[in-house]
């Protein structure tokens, strides 16, 4: 990939294990909580355990979660937190946070930006930016043809060529559809998930690259951070 912005900041799946499955588990938890423990009626619950069955975990470990979650298994309730920040270069970004202690977590974000003489900003001030959508990628062996007529007959919005890969657009609502209808035509995803797309990107290169990738990387490595998004394009070699 030659561009920073449509695999917006790491994926989860470069992160290590450990770290990343305790982030779905929390996500699985949060949602369970709030939309009840069966995914067939909680479709944020739905697209939690699609994320960990796409990331090997096993049955029992999301269960589990689950029932935490309802409150039939003893549990840490996790509060949802999000920041918005400005960071080298101009770059936009968006921190979406769980954790079970806002005290805590706050101050840890806030200090990541400290260091590069930046702090938080206002609530609205950069999800103005970004758009809520779904992309699925897929890599380009897959002919343009079928794709187009699985994925656009599904509901989805576009389908744009990215270096070795096609990237499927979706709003949050048709999301759900057009993966179930991509699965189902038996087309490989390389990864798939709601994501927050910059309407605006930045340019970073040289030293100011090197800043912006060393306070991202310590901002993922944060275990209560979720995701981080952000609209900086960059080379990625």
């Amino acid at each position: 990939m030659g561009r920073g912005h449509i695999f917006v900041g790491k994926s989860l799946k470069d992160a290590k294990r450990g770290s990343l499955w305790t982030k779905i588990l929390k996500e699985i938890t949060v949602a369970a909580r709030l939309g009840g423990g069966d995914p067939n009626a909680n479709s944020r619950l739905r697209l939690a355990i699609d994320q960990a069955k796409q990331n090997n975990m096993p049955k029992d470990n999301y269960e589990r979660a689950i029932k935490k979650g309802t409150g039939e298994l003893e549990g840490v309730t996790y509060e949802e937190v999000v920041y918005e920040a400005y960071g080298p270069g101009g770059s936009a970004m968006i921190i979406e946070a769980m954790t079970d202690n806002k005290n805590r977590t706050t101050p840890e974000i806030r200090s990541y930006f400290s260091k590069i003489g930046s702090d938080l900003a206002a609530q609205g001030s950069v999800s103005f930016l970004f758009t809520r959508m779904g992309q699925i990628v897929i890599d380009q062996s897959v002919p343009e043809e079928k794709l187009m007529e699985v994925a656009l007959e599904a509901g989805a919005d576009d389908i744009v060529l990215d270096g070795q890969v096609w990237i499927v657009k979706t709003t949050p609502h048709d999301y759900e559809a057009v993966k179930k209808a991509i699965d189902q035509a038996q087309i490989p995803t390389l990864d798939a998930k709601i994501v927050q797309s910059p309407s605006t990107t930045v340019q970073l290169e040289g030293n100011t690259l090197a800043q912006f990738l060393k306070l991202v990387d310590a901002i993922e490595d944060n275990d209560d951070v979720q995701h981080v998004w952000h609209n900086a394009e960059y080379d990625a070699h």
